[in-house]
């Protein structure tokens, strides 16, 4: 059987996303990271939001496609160089998904829903860009927080969190509270949302 259009885009996003040069450890096994963090993604998308459509679930694939090809030391080391940097990265994931839905045979219409997910346009007006939010924010909680908040005060950490809370949704927050904290991380985000 010949694989759908779907699956076609999935493919090549993961194609692309295994090309990453820098890798991420898990039990021992190095991994590309990106690629494994836009399987991470969907796998939290559909624990999160079993109905997701295929826009969605492309957008949360693609989330963070070829990021290491634009570096933060391309910008200025502060916070307007980060959000500059961050912008940069949301454009080219979009751009990037947008070439690889034209290629399989998505209508403009489709490829400019999930370009507009990824860019989170409304985010808090349009229910896929606030899914898709709520999704990078528990994977991060979930996978990478601990390793994260290590390398930084506590004081940093509860400021990260407080934006990062602010940006979810209530749906996000009951998930977020449902995942496996060990008790600091747990004593940092009752601290964050109090």
């Amino acid at each position: 059987m010949k694989p759908t259009r779907f699956e076609t885009a999935i493919a090549i996003i993961d194609q692309k996303n295994a090309e990453d040069p820098n890798t991420y450890q898990v039990a021992g096994i190095a991994y590309s990271k990106e690629l494994l963090y836009s399987q991470r993604m969907t796998r939290k998308l559909l624990q999160f939001e079993p109905n997701a459509s295929k826009a969605l679930q492309i957008a949360a694939r693609a989330q963070h496609i070829c990021r290491w090809k634009i570096e933060r030391k391309e910008y200025p080391m502060d916070r307007v160089g980060y959000l500059k940097w961050r912008e940069e990265l949301k454009k080219m994931h979009a751009k990037l998904t947008g070439e690889i839905l034209e290629q399989v045979g998505f209508d403009e219409q489709f490829v400019d829903r999930v370009q507009k997910i990824i860019l989170k346009k409304l985010i808090k007006k349009n229910e896929e860009s606030q899914t898709l939010e709520d999704v990078i924010c528990l994977v991060f909680l979930d996978y990478y927080f601990d390793e994260f908040a290590a390398k930084h005060t506590d004081e940093k950490i509860i400021d990260i969190l407080k934006k990062t809370w602010v940006k979810m949704s209530d749906k996000g927050h009951q998930a977020a509270l449902q995942l496996p904290f060990s008790e600091k991380s747990l004593a940092l985000v009752k601290q964050a949302i109090s």
